[in-house]
């Protein structure tokens, strides 16, 4: 994330997001995906995560971005996780 090899996708809600997520990462909620494709960068790594390991919002992100061409990869842990080890941001960003 720090030299912009990798974009972070928060596909869960924007009510979760703001409430907490990686900081640096983009708040793209999985019904808004698709339409908001054109706004990712191309040729950047993909990841993308939800709410935690059995969140299928990220799944369905990474199949859809992968059908767009995107490299693409789900975060293995979820947001939850990733809190209790790495600091967090809040708010929109």
């Amino acid at each position: 994330m720090r030299h912009n090899s990798v974009l972070v996708l928060d596909v869960r809600p924007v009510p979760e997001y703001t409430a907490g997520h990686i900081a640096g990462a983009w708040s793209v909620p999985i019904e808004e995906l698709r339409r908001r494709l054109r706004d990712l960068p191309e040729g950047t790594e993909i990841v993308a995560y939800c709410r935690g390991p059995y969140c299928v919002f990220a799944d369905q992100a990474v199949r859809e971005l992968r059908r767009h061409g995107y490299r693409a990869t789900r975060l293995e842990d979820g947001f939850p996780e990733w809190r209790r080890r790495l600091p967090v941001a809040s708010g929109l960003s």
